[in-house]
């Protein structure tokens, strides 16, 4: 038996997961928390990997790689010493600096043209643009820029020379997945000089590995990629999937075997990990949406569950607007949610519920429909993330989605699409292994409720208009 491991390093947690190279099946596991923000030292990402590692967790693995948040910003000077603490992808003071960026290249179609997408204040392209102007002083000690994924596999390899893949470089606004390289023209614009950026390794490519300062050497360190390209390749995503996953983010993205630019922005033309390309919608507002309405009402989750499933569909005409957090599609980075239609007869704990888990549902079905509208086809959805725990949200996204929906079966799908890619590397096969324990999900009917996305379509154009 050979065994491999793959790392989710999220926004929330280090996950590992350690499973069978030959079929896919789950040996072990283990986890550790990262605290709360919008900035974070790498060095408790790598505390937090060595913590979930303890007791022998990776014990006989002979190959892992790392799949992460992506987008976030990870400065080093020419020591490779962290400037400053990293700035995550849910970071939006670099709002003004991506706007600014649209502009000097010359509008949105430019920059979809260029790299498959538009910056948000997400993308690591606009951080730099807001390091370079707001800590002039750190931005003079930057020589290199690495993604949080990158960051994670230097220090496991111990190699000098950093490297990446080619899916989570294309959420940088700085590598265009349609021409397979970096635009240092772009990187010089936003931060007004020359940085050193990663390596692109090949997908299945088994890194240049000194000792490193892990917990015990492996022998196969793969390229590792970006969360959401993990997440495709652990679910054996195939064209004609659109994968939901609900989580801190909520995100829509699909497999296709061309790039995609869409000027409008609402669609990042991203590549996967696989060789292929993955366009995805995100919105910033998705579980924590569900955790906000249980605390609103004083209740767990299961209870804020049967609240929300013992009213109507439409919850009465009540309609929340989940924009909580601020939004990144549509692009408001400063907005605030709204809830709509109250009255005396719909102000119950079960249509609040029934609201919270609708507007959710709605927002993230708008992004399975832009990437539709660009021909990716919807033959059915895979909802998973930690928001698929929820009883409320797998009944009601039939009725929201208007398409077949899947829950597969709950597991870590961003670690285990890195267990996966660790594999390939080990195989050196041209295909990734097709593992036995990506078993089918059974799919639920649509059912279909139209009034619902009607009621949420009037709501959402009242507040950011019918042309976003």
């Amino acid at each position: 038996m050979t065994l491999v491991a793959g790392v989710d390093s999220s926004t929330q947690a280090t996950k590992i997961v350690v499973r069978r190279a030959e079929d896919g099946a789950l040996v072990r596991q283990a986890q550790a928390p990262h605290p709360d923000g919008t900035e974070i030292d790498p060095e408790v990402w790598w505390r937090a990997f060595l913590t979930a590692s303890e007791d022998g967790l990776l014990d006989g693995v002979a190959a892992i790689a790392v799949a992460a948040q992506q987008h976030g910003m990870v400065a080093l000077d020419d020591t490779g010493e962290v400037v400053r603490p990293a700035l995550l992808w849910n970071d939006t003071r670099s709002a003004q600096a991506a706007e600014d960026l649209v502009s000097e290249l010359g509008g949105a179609e430019q920059w979809a043209r260029a790299v498959g997408s538009v910056p948000v204040a997400s993308f690591t392209v606009s951080k730099l643009r807001w390091l370079a102007e707001h800590e002039p002083g750190n931005a003079a000690r930057v020589s290199d820029i690495l993604l949080p994924h990158d960051w994670l596999t230097w220090r496991l390899t111990g190699s000098s020379e950093p490297a990446t893949d080619r899916g989570d470089a294309s959420g940088t606004g700085y590598y265009s997945p349609a021409e397979g390289g970096y635009r240092p023209d772009l990187l010089r614009m936003a931060f007004g000089g020359d940085l050193r950026t990663p390596r692109i390794a090949a997908p299945a490519e088994s890194l240049p590995s000194a000792s490193g300062d892990g917990p015990a050497p492996i022998e196969v360190v793969a390229a590792g990629t970006g969360d959401n390209m993990g997440a495709a390749l652990g679910l054996a995503a195939r064209p004609g999937d659109v994968v939901v996953s609900i989580g801190t983010s909520g995100t829509a993205f699909a497999v296709a075997d061309t790039p995609i630019a869409d000027p409008s922005g609402q669609i990042a033309g991203f590549a996967d990990a696989t060789g292929r390309f993955l366009p995805l919608v995100c919105t910033l507002n998705a579980a924590r949406v569900l955790t906000a309405g249980a605390a609103a009402l004083g209740v767990d989750r299961d209870t804020f569950d049967a609240l929300a499933l013992s009213a109507p569909p439409g919850a009465g005409g009540l309609t929340l607007l989940p924009y909580l957090e601020g939004e990144r599609t549509p692009n408001l980075p400063d907005a605030t949610g709204q809830l709509s239609g109250v009255t005396g007869d719909n102000l119950t704990p079960g249509h609040l519920a029934r609201a919270f888990v609708e507007g959710m549902l709605c927002g993230l079905a708008d992004a399975v429909d832009a990437l539709a509208a660009e021909g990716m086809p919807a033959h059915r959805v895979l909802v998973i993330g930690g928001g698929a725990r929820s009883a409320a949200v797998r009944a009601i996204a039939p009725q929201v989605f208007g398409r077949p929906v899947a829950v597969p079966e709950e597991s870590e799908y961003v670690a285990d699409g890195a267990a996966r890619q660790a594999a390939w590397a080990l195989s050196g096969t041209a295909e990734p292994p097709a593992w036995a324990s990506l078993a089918e999900p059974e799919v639920r009917d649509t059912g279909l409720v139209p009034s619902i996305r009607e009621q949420y379509a009037a709501v959402r154009a009242s507040v950011v208009g019918d042309g976003e």
